[in-house]
């Protein structure tokens, strides 16, 4: 069996792929052949390197809502990205596509619409993006995370699968954890994610009430490449250094690295994209929910905003991340263990530990057809 993999390359599309394909090869094998047609992004290579997946790249132009020169660039980027992937997928010949939508996953689908190989896509987010509302008319189904994704896409079509969660992120070792971070049992811990390449913002706010946080607590800060040596700098300005004193700071945490972390801390700091609220929500973890203020759709606002309806989690816009608000926020989830214990039970709905395994036996049932 054959299967192509396409969706935009950021971590919140690439795990989710990875998560099925390896409930894929669960089922059918270790000879089902595996093919990740992509933009190119340095993290996309990496990732499927790592899971021995090979991958392609075809050129994609993005509709943007807003002027930008690159929307006249972009228009010739289309059609070339089309034929490079009429002609990818006619030297591999998939049974079927599963595509994570965004704009390079575009040309793949349709292309795929016009061999007449059949399509499963999945939409992440509680408000799909213009990808995959467009691409839901070639698809033959459509996955979705959150039920008020449902209204967007054909009924006899679309079904509530929840998000794949990696199996990595779920049970973890907190006390292998500490024991390597020379945690201490008598303090709190909170983690820290700014998305799978960081978040600018999210650090400042974070290493502004350093001292503050690390008088009562301990920290695991994942920063992004680009913001790491940033984020050391400014500690050591605030007198925090970095691997001592309970601050322990990485620019990526692997998946094991990342699993272990969810078991040891006590609250999570964090983006608001699907893939993250998914691995919060298996792991059961109390949230602060900073939405990334110009996400495509204000997908991240609307995720988030749907967990702290329910009281599953809280949201702070990035326009409001003072340094008090924040530390109080977070001293008034960790000291309060009826709200974090409401919290804890709240955001565990949004987990569909079976999601992975549903979204594989339908891109099974398509390549079979």
């Amino acid at each position: 069996m054959r299967i192509v993999l396409t969706g935009g390359g950021t971590g919140g599309h690439l795990f989710p792929l990875i998560a099925v394909a390896g409930k894929i090869k669960e089922k059918i094998g270790p000879e089902t052949e595996f093919l990740y047609v992509g933009s190119g992004a340095e993290m996309e290579k990496k990732v499927m390197s790592e899971n021995g997946i090979p991958t392609k790249h075809v050129l994609s132009g993005k509709m943007r809502r807003y002027f930008s020169l690159q929307n006249f660039t972009d228009v010739f980027k289309i059609p070339v990205g089309f034929l490079q992937a009429l002609w990818v997928l006619f030297r591999f010949m998939p049974d079927a596509i599963f595509s994570k939508g965004g704009y390079v996953a575009m040309p793949v689908v349709i292309a795929a619409w016009i061999y007449r190989i059949p399509i499963l896509i999945h939409e992440s987010d509680s408000m799909p993006g213009i990808a995959n509302q467009f691409l839901a008319k070639f698809a033959n189904r459509v996955a979705v995370a959150y039920p008020s994704a449902e209204q967007y896409f054909a009924s006899y079509k679309v079904a509530l699968t929840g998000n794949p969660v990696r199996f990595q992120v779920t049970d973890g070792d907190a006390i292998m954890m500490r024991t390597q971070l020379n945690f201490t049992t008598s303090k709190k811990t909170l983690l820290i994610l700014g998305g799978s390449q960081g978040s600018q913002i999210i650090n400042n706010a974070i290493v502004k009430i350093l001292p503050q946080l690390l008088y009562s607590y301990q920290i695991i800060h994942q920063t992004g490449e680009k913001n790491f040596e940033e984020v050391i700098a400014g500690a050591a300005q605030q007198g925090v250094k970095a691997g001592r004193e309970g601050y322990f700071v990485t620019p990526f945490l692997n998946a094991n690295q990342l699993r272990d972390s969810f078991a040891l801390c006590d609250l999570v700091v964090s983006r608001a994209g699907a893939s993250f609220i998914s691995e919060i929500a298996a792991n059961g973890k109390p949230a602060i929910l900073i939405p990334l203020e110009n996400s495509a759709n204000n997908h991240q606002r609307m995720n988030a905003f749907a967990l702290a309806k329910i009281g599953a989690a809280i949201v702070l816009e990035e326009t409001n991340l003072g340094e008090h608000l924040l530390l109080e926020k977070i001293q008034k989830i960790l000291s309060e263990n009826i709200l974090r214990e409401q919290m804890i039970e709240q955001i565990k709905t949004f987990y569909h530990p079976n999601a992975a395994d549903v979204i594989a036996n339908g891109v099974i049932e398509l390549a079979r057809m």
